[in-house]
């Protein structure tokens, strides 16, 4: 019997289009700030104040997966997703944009998005069952896919900017959703999550079950501490590509440049990310982890020197190509490691850690870029990340990601 491809496309359709609208965000409300405000401080005020709804709210978000369904969850994210963005736009045509507003549509925006993305992350080994698709090779397509949009994201929002203006290039990101909306609703599959909860008969309550991915988590040591320790790099790099960067862009005037960078990144990422099923098979999984923490931390010396556009670009491209095995990595510990009825809030519980890491380190390096400068910043940040891969590195948890999978 033949295996029809439609679930993979359809998912694949609707995660591109997640991570493009994310993309197109990332750059426009920043960019938002520095037109209305010019203050590196405040940009980070909004960035930081965007990620507190995905700690409070990640954590619950695995729950309603695991109770109520990941197409959903996914539906119903997105649709409240494409009714904030639509704000920006509306807003700015009838009383004009303010820090204020901005960082309130921000938060409202940021509130919604993380349920879309954990829900389609969790539809993964649904769609690998009903497309024969071996669990790697969608884990790595998954996030190559998402990384495309990443990768176009910056360029279009980057054009859509100059063309149109900031506000107006949140259309873009309202049509993005609503176009994921279509597609994930004619996606027809089962869900592993609700069957297993049900074959194991899991009456329990979706209030008090809310903790129990921090529980699974952290009884798997290896998975734990390498969670925890992505955390701890993202608080020091994600400042470097929302603030600081845009910040050094915005000073020369140049929006296309930032977008060719951040896309850069993007593409790197998606080669190694597709890479990944072959990378598994002859590596172990603790040997791919040392080598992406050394690659990322050889790529980003060059950039500390600000060079001309053609070298940032190049070395952000090699960056993403360290990097980019990680994702779907860590998206195969989980699917290996943990029961499938639980795999949703697992799942939260490491999104509402990796929003946790921005609010300090957003907050932290946009005072900074305003007291001390854009260089000297960027070159504390990619010191404290190199010094923190070597670390990790040396973690003995780190060979039980070897073992056998559970699942």
């Amino acid at each position: 019997m033949k295996v029809s491809r439609r679930p993979l496309y359809l998912l694949e359709g609707a995660n591109a289009l997640s991570g493009l609208s994310n993309a197109i965000a990332i750059i426009t409300i920043p960019w938002l700030i520095f037109e209305r405000t010019g203050s590196a401080t405040q940009a980070g005020i909004v960035v930081a104040l965007s990620a507190i709804p995905g700690i409070i709210i990640s954590p619950f978000v695995g729950a309603l997966i695991d109770h109520y369904g990941r197409k959903r969850v996914s539906i119903g994210s997105d649709l409240l997703s494409a009714l904030s963005v639509m704000l920006f736009p509306i807003w700015d045509s009838l009383f004009g944009l303010t820090f204020a507003s901005i960082a309130t549509f921000a938060v409202l925006g940021a509130a919604f998005d993380p349920a879309g993305y954990t829900a389609r992350k969790s539809l993964i080994p649904d769609v690998a069952k009903a497309s024969n698709t071996s669990m790697d090779k969608l884990n790595s397509w998954h996030e190559a896919v998402f990384s495309g949009g990443w990768a176009l994201g910056p360029a279009l929002g980057a054009i859509a900017i100059s063309l149109v203006g900031a506000a107006n290039s949140m259309w873009i990101v309202f049509i993005a959703f609503i176009l994921a909306i279509i597609l994930i609703s004619m996606l027809h599959v089962g869900d592993l999550g609700l069957e297993h909860r049900e074959e194991i008969n899991d009456q329990e309550k979706f209030w008090t079950s809310t903790l129990r991915g921090l529980q699974v988590l952290k009884s798997d040591k290896a998975m734990y501490y390498l969670t925890i320790s992505i955390v701890f790099l993202a608080m020091v790099y994600l400042p470097t590509e929302s603030v600081v960067l845009p910040k050094y862009f915005s000073d020369i005037n140049d929006p296309r440049g930032l977008g060719y960078v951040l896309s850069s990144m993007a593409l790197g990422g998606i080669a190694s990310m597709l890479a990944y099923p072959r990378l598994v098979k002859r590596f172990k999984k603790r040997t791919i982890v040392i080598g992406a923490l050394a690659a990322t931390s050889i790529a980003m010396i060059p950039m500390t020197f600000f060079p001309p556009i053609g070298l940032f670009v190049l070395s952000g491209f090699l960056l993403g190509l360290g990097w980019g095995p990680m994702n779907p990595l860590m998206n195969s510990l989980v699917q290996q490691r943990v029961a499938p009825h639980i795999q949703g809030r697992v799942f939260g519980v490491q999104t509402s850690l990796f929003y946790a890491s921005g609010p300090i380190g957003m907050f932290v390096t946009g005072i900074s870029v305003d007291a001390f400068g854009v260089r000297p910043v960027y070159i504390a940040a990619v010191s404290i990340l190199i010094v923190f891969q070597l670390f990790i590195m040396l973690l003995p948890d780190l060979h039980d990601l070897d073992r056998e999978p559970t699942y």
